[in-house]
């Protein structure tokens, strides 16, 4: 189902039910968000013990005059369900509701997501709270989407999940034979007799057997899709048909969210970078990529669901967040492609974990601090640039982002076992794009590559079934492919390739995988360039960690390796198979390596970006289209104003003034006709 909106979503987390004693605030609460231009709220995220106080015994009345009062002055609702942390009542009644760790000790009440997705209690319960909200507000005027739960994470290993677990791997193996050959479990002896010998990994048993380890996480997520698909199912029971969201986050480690993505209609994230620990630039990268990460899920606009304000509560060093970046934040979440920019939380609670967490409006109440005049500015802006509401992000460039993958390569017990750096590897190679200007999704083994000129690989550990064959033909018909060390090396049971690696690509690549060296962290060695190479680089750099030592088999070298034994074997490679190209890059190489080499390899296949001029450093230059029109959005996280590399030909501005230098954190869009 899909959700469409004719304005950019502004406004953020409301949670109400802790100042019904105060209805002075409440008024005050949506004079402030009209005056700060916010348009929409999301409502009830941890409620049910308001909603529910007793079993059985409901009470809206509050939150439908809460949501009455939001319509009447203009503001719209995206209405949660309340299953992210359950009531005391639920908890002391069905004790089955709370969730076993890994050494199988059941915890106590409290926290969030403190609760299995299996119990059939709390699936009936979920149901109940779940329907009786749609069907008092599932049909308001004011209510356009379904909050589901909140930030879904962490996994329950009680008998019910262990007997789950065993289900799932019966129905994904077939028989007990099929699952011993697949996970190697003659290897010490564990090799099982039946299914029901099986328990998930803990650290009183079983933490060695990779396979097992993958397919626990692969369970827990299926587990999680199942439980939001039973959410939603309830809310469809209670009449409403609004396209539903879930807040994901940060590029989770604990599920598959491309796995999740299925269950909802948009995707919606909560960002909280540490702005200031480092260069902007580079944090703006990150946030950025995340934000591309989640639009590529569905390849569609996406949601900024929640960001803080001002300064978090629970980073090591919750730091202000200077003037303009709050501004800087929630266009990048435009200029990215999402469709909102929300916040948490829109009034600072008095007590518990999160009264010191920033907030649109803060203890002192008035509408004269910093923070409310620059989420002000920003709800004007984004009134503004309202047209860029449902226009989509076209990304001609592809970097492999697969949680199985990664699950499998940090299980691993490989060359390094502690710090693969392999999120550094991927930002490295995105980073490399965007300073060209390129747009950039971030894709699972599962998808289509048919839309895409340029495909990265970044230490995909784990070739899936099919996955080479699909990567040979994009680079048969003419496409553009980088490889990087230690790919290709296991299939989707965590079972080693025998014949080589990268498996099914040596041909492609022209050449193989011989040994892998991990270095020390004080070691490094160098990229030494070759004389009149295919790429005209002249230039040392730095690599690090992890060196491939390959051998050419057709492949062309265009660096080699400056130090240690290995010195003069190729380091970076060209291979040119069928129409396309193939590059291999053998270690883990600086930020500059990645910058030279992406702006050479782009060049050399014709791929090019919004603008034909060099983009300055620190400037972020992203494009969103409609049928008709092509955006150009600028945005600067440099240190010092930039001048604008300008597309060719007429445009109109639309936000800004194009001709002059942008400043620090200012934004320009533009627009040309397609």
């Amino acid at each position: 189902m899909d959700f469409t909106t004719k304005k950019l979503l502004y406004g953020g987390d409301y949670n109400p039910e802790q100042w019904l004693d105060h209805p002075e605030i409440l008024k005050k609460d949506i004079e402030m968000l009209k005056e700060a231009g916010c348009n929409v709220v999301s409502l009830g995220i941890f409620s049910w013990s308001t909603l529910e106080p007793r079993e059985g015994e409901f009470h809206f009345e509050w939150m439908e005059k809460i949501i009455n009062d939001l319509y009447e002055n203009g503001i719209s609702v995206i209405l949660a369900t309340p299953s992210g942390a359950r009531p005391k009542w639920l908890a002391d009644k069905y004790p089955e509701v709370l969730r076993v760790d890994a050494s199988r000790n059941r915890n106590l009440f409290g926290g969030r997501h403190n609760h299995c997705y299996t119990s059939p209690v709390y699936r009936e319960k979920t149901a109940i709270i779940n329907r009786k909200l749609a069907e008092h507000f599932g049909k308001h005027s004011g209510v356009i989407l379904w909050h589901i739960s909140n930030e879904y994470g962490g996994d329950c290993q009680c008998p019910l999940c262990q007997e789950a677990f065993r289900g799932w791997l019966k129905e994904r193996y077939g028989t007990i034979e099929n699952l011993n050959q697949k996970w190697a479990t003659t290897f010490w002896s564990h090799t099982y007799q039946s299914f029901d010998q099986i328990e998930s990994p803990s650290p009183r048993g079983e933490m060695a057997l990779h396979a097992l380890n993958l397919d626990w996480k692969r369970f827990v997520t299926a587990r999680t899709a199942d439980f939001i698909h039973h959410e939603v199912e309830a809310v469809r029971s209670g009449g409403s048909d609004l396209p539903v969201t879930a807040n994901l986050m940060y590029y989770f480690d604990g599920l598959d969210y491309f796995k999740l993505a299925k269950e909802l209609d948009v995707v919606s994230w909560d960002t909280y970078p540490t702005w200031h620990k480092k260069a902007d630039i580079e944090i703006a990268r990150d946030n950025g990529m995340c934000h591309d990460l989640m639009r590529s899920l569905k390849k569609k606009p996406f949601f900024q669901m929640e960001s803080c304000p001002s300064s978090t509560n629970w980073q090591g060093v919750s730091k202000l967040k200077k003037p303009g970046i709050c501004f800087a934040q929630s266009m990048q979440a435009i200029a990215h492609g999402g469709d909102g920019a929300l916040y948490f939380q829109i009034r600072q609670s008095r007590g518990s974990s999160e009264k010191f967490h920033g907030a649109v409006i803060d203890h002192y109440g008035g509408n004269d601090t910093r923070v409310f005049q620059e989420v002000k500015k920003t709800g004007e802006v984004l009134k503004t640039i309202s047209e860029l509401a449902g226009t989509v992000v076209k990304s001609r460039a592809a970097i492999l982002y697969d949680w199985d993958s990664n699950w499998a390569m940090e299980d691993s017990q490989g060359p390094r076992n502690r710090g693969l750096h392999y999120h550094e590897a991927v930002l490295k190679l995105y980073q490399g794009l965007r300073d060209q200007g390129q747009n950039v999704d971030l894709i699972d083994m599962e998808q289509s590559l048919e839309r895409y000129q340029l495909l990265a690989l970044p230490m995909v550990y784990m070739f899936k079934e099919g996955f080479a064959e699909k990567v040979k033909a994009f680079v048969e018909n003419g496409g553009t492919l980088i490889t990087t060390y230690w790919s290709g090396i296991a299939d989707d049971t965590d079972l080693c390739y025998l014949g080589g690696t990268p498996h099914g690509l040596m041909e492609v690549l022209g050449l193989r995988s011989t040994e892998i060296d991990g270095l020390y962290d004080w070691e490094e060695n160098s990229f030494v360039p070759q004389p009149e190479n295919a790429l005209g680089l002249t230039r040392q750099y730095t690599c690090r960690y992890l060196c491939d030592l390959v051998k050419t088999e057709g492949a062309q070298t265009v660096m080699t390796y400056g130090s240690d034994f290995y010195a003069g074997y190729p380091a970076v490679t060209v291979n040119g198979f069928g129409k396309g190209s193939a590059w291999y890059v053998a270690a883990d190489a600086d930020a500059e390596f990645y910058h030279d080499f992406l702006a050479a390899v782009l060049k050399k296949a014709g791929i090019t970006g919004p603008v034909k001029k060099e983009i300055p450093q620190g400037l972020e230059v992203t494009t969103r289209e409609s049928e008709t029109e092509l955006y150009c959005i600028y945005q600067n996280f440099g240190t010092e104003p930039a001048k604008l590399p300008l597309p060719e030909g007429e445009y109109e501005t639309v936000y800004g003034e194009p001709e002059q230098m942008l400043e620090v954190y200012g934004l320009t869009v533009l627009k040309q006709k397609k």
